[in-house]
């Protein structure tokens, strides 16, 4: 297995590189199987480099991607994947594109087979990173039909394609680009599917979305001088640390997903924004002193929020706000989250609210009012979930446990009526382990 959490930096490493990190990433996230799912890149010479048809995609390295020549000559130890032609076709009718991953993850399968696909209006990001969807029918895979028929789509403007029956394609202006698309698309699809399991799914409207792209930060003016102790750097290592962790467990994805930890008194540490979650280093972190950021760096837009709450609650000393598969699916349903069912799962989150979208805006105050030591956890509608905590282990621990209480919850719906328990048991727990 290789070494997936290296930081993508298209600028510096070779297309074979990029290639393995990037595989390495959807395999091991589960969305492609062994032989399953092929990645390309285009270089400024017009040679294709791509995976090799059949070859365990667990265990590629740099020396076994294929480099198809502008010329058509073909070098490296296997055959092109066998889904080439719908790559070369893709390139030849988009320009602007410059790397295509094409994959069965299994929630964009799943509308696949139903043929439809999945609306992007259920996240506020997602509509922006992913654009609009395309629809490419059936045609054999591998064929020149099957190429015809996706490039034709991208034609159109697409960068994004469910494959009737077969799975999905997408492109970027570089590898990272397509990567991200191809992650939040399929994190989409989860949602939707989980929400569907335990409710009726809500989506946001064009004007709510652009509310939330219209809430880039008003910039806290720079530091004029920026002191880096030791203490400080080690807070940049753990929330990186962090980052990387939640994204390989599947509960942050590249496109949303801030972490901030206190430092001294009321300023803290906070990952940046636009930058992508996977690939986020210290040197990213921003850091927030006095009121002032790190100069030359942007804070995640919700900033803000964080500084409310750290000025608000001295006991609170880190935050995650992110999201993922299973508590966005009572996020975007509004169904209630009700941990009372695994006693467990209470002592760590207590009651989770759910607050309305755009709760999390400049200005509101809902959601710095809401947190308190009873209530440490609080799930944004369409959103995020937002979870705090005194260490940020304990912040991390108490989101891993949401989510797996989540994903509980959702998978018990089909089988039986939920059982919470009661009051008095809640007290009992509230007395034993709280108090």
């Amino acid at each position: 297995m290789q070494d997936f959490e290296t930081k993508l930096d298209t600028r510096m490493m070779h297309p074979k590189d990029q290639i393995i990190l990037v595989i390495n990433r959807v395999y091991y996230r589960g969305l492609t199987t062994t032989t399953g799912g092929n990645i390309s890149m285009i270089d400024g010479n017009g040679d294709i480099w791509v995976t090799p048809a059949g070859v365990d995609k667990g265990s590629l390295t740099r020396e076994d991607i294929m480099c198809v020549k502008k010329d058509g000559t073909i070098t490296g130890p296997h055959k092109p994947s066998s889904e080439y032609p719908f790559h070369r076709a893709i390139y030849k009718q988009r320009p602007d594109i410059k790397a295509v991953i094409h994959a069965h993850p299994p929630a964009l399968v799943s509308f696949s087979i139903v043929r439809t696909i999945p609306d992007t209006n259920v996240i506020p990001q997602a509509r922006n990173v992913c654009g609009p969807i395309g629809y490419a029918p059936y045609a054999l895979p591998g064929s020149d039909a099957l190429g015809d028929s996706i490039a034709n789509v991208f034609r159109e403007g697409y960068n994004a394609v469910i494959m009737e029956n077969h799975g999905t394609v997408v492109g970027g202006s570089d590898l990272k680009d397509a990567y991200q698309r191809f992650e939040t698309l399929e994190f989409c699809g989860r949602t939707i599917i989980n929400a569907k399991t335990i409710g009726k799914t809500q989506y946001l409207d064009d004007e709510e979305i652009e509310s939330f792209e219209a809430q880039i930060p008003v910039l806290q003016p720079e530091q004029e001088e920026v002191v880096f102790p030791s203490d400080e750097r080690e807070i940049r290592e753990e929330i990186t640390r962090i980052v990387r962790r939640a994204c390989q467990q599947g509960m942050m994805i590249s496109s949303y997903g801030t972490v901030s930890c206190r430092w001294r008194d009321n300023d803290f540490l906070i990952t940046p924004t636009n930058v992508h979650r996977w690939d986020i280093t210290r040197e990213d972190i921003v850091q927030i002193r006095g009121g002032r950021r790190e100069p030359g760096k942007i804070p995640s837009r919700s900033v803000w929020l964080h500084q409310e709450i750290y000025k608000r609650h001295p006991h609170v000393n880190s935050i995650i706000l992110t999201q993922s598969p299973y508590l966005m699916a009572f996020g975007v349903t509004g169904e209630k989250f009700d941990v009372r069912t695994i006693p467990e799962s209470w002592i760590f989150l207590q009651d989770v609210p759910i607050v309305p979208f755009g709760s999390h805006f400049k200005g509101k105050n809902i959601i710095p009012e809401l947190i308190s030591k009873d209530t440490p956890a609080v799930i944004i509608e369409n959103d995020s979930v937002l979870v705090t905590g005194d260490q940020l282990l304990q912040t991390f621990d108490r989101l891993e446990v949401a989510e797996f209480s989540a994903k509980s919850l959702t998978m018990a719906t089909p089988i039986g009526e939920l059982q919470p328990i009661g009051d008095n048991e809640v007290e009992d727990l509230r007395e034993k382990f709280l108090k």
